[in-house]
């Protein structure tokens, strides 16, 4: 139960699955709550839809769908605070 969000108290830190059409496939994506509300406003400032984001975020990874959409986000939040992201 530890670190996957369930049961915890921050109803934004519960997994949420969803399923989304990528290149004409369908497949889930199980995010936690805080990550879904992140994607919706990064793409609503971006003038895309979630699932227009998702398929960017898509073309480029090379792991998991939900981990790259995590860091994705991570990296975008950095870059609007000005921090510097980590050197791999």
């Amino acid at each position: 139960m530890a670190g996957n969000g369930e049961g915890s108290a921050d109803p934004g830190a519960r997994l949420r699955k969803h399923s989304v059409k990528l290149s004409g496939h369908s497949t889930s994506l199980s995010l936690e709550g805080v990550y879904w509300d992140a994607l919706r406003s990064v793409a609503e400032s971006s003038g895309l839809s979630v699932t227009r984001l998702i398929e960017r975020i898509d073309r480029q990874r090379s792991g998991n769908l939900s981990s790259a959409v995590r860091v994705y986000l991570l990296r975008y939040y950095q870059e609007r605070a000005g921090a510097e992201s980590p050197k791999e």
